[in-house]
């Protein structure tokens, strides 16, 4: 079962594989892995203590961050998430510590998420997905429903907020006039946009 995996200079932490979206461009719809990770379907969600005890096969200082993100979104189990961040970040301090997320955490639990996560996490990686809300829904089919994107984006003002280093996402695939869009968003926002290149698996 993978619980952590490297890719790049960074090394991931795989919490679950629940998700509060069903995104039609899902890599999990036509793969089980990323790159040359094995599986990252779960067996079953690892506790708090089975992810620090996987945690000392690695050497934390040879990564330039850490990354929630693995088959699942890992807000999800937020009170873990901390928890293992927080034990992480007592022992190095000066660890980069990073989620990667829908956004959709102050939705799933009704409360300013953000605020809970300040002080330990970094920075934080939004999928901004689309450029209105009725879109972001149609690609996203967030259990939350056509409200999402409003959610979404006062979570990422939230993390601005609190000195959390937060930044949109998109993939290089929409039409030209949508990127155009996040971006309008991103800078009304002040959140910056990264575009990535998409990688379909076979």
């Amino acid at each position: 079962m993978t619980i952590l995996y490297e890719l790049g200079d960074n090394l991931y932490v795989n919490l679950t594989n629940r998700c509060n979206c069903r995104c039609v461009f899902c890599l999990r719809n036509n793969s089980d892995h990323v790159q040359d990770t094995d599986s990252l379907w779960l067996e079953h969600e690892p506790t708090v203590e089975e992810v620090l005890e996987e945690a000392k096969k690695f050497d934390f200082s040879q990564y330039r961050e850490i990354v929630f993100c693995g088959y699942g979104e890992p807000t999800l189990r937020l009170d873990d998430l901390l928890t293992i961040a927080e034990t992480w970040k007592q022992e190095s301090p000066s660890l980069i510590i990073r989620i990667n997320t829908n956004g959709l955490s102050d939705l799933q639990y009704q409360t300013d998420t953000a605020k809970k996560m300040a002080g330990i996490i970094d920075k934080v990686s939004i999928s901004l997905n689309a450029s209105e809300k009725k879109h972001y829904f149609e690609l996203t089919r967030s259990s939350f429903g056509v409200d999402s994107f409003d959610g979404l984006l006062t979570f990422a003002r939230h993390c601005r907020e609190y000195g959390i280093s937060v930044r949109f996402s998109i993939v290089d695939l929409l039409p030209e006039q949508e990127i155009r869009e996040c971006k309008a968003i991103s800078e009304k926002l002040s959140v910056p946009l990264k575009i990535r290149v998409y990688e379909p698996k076979e």
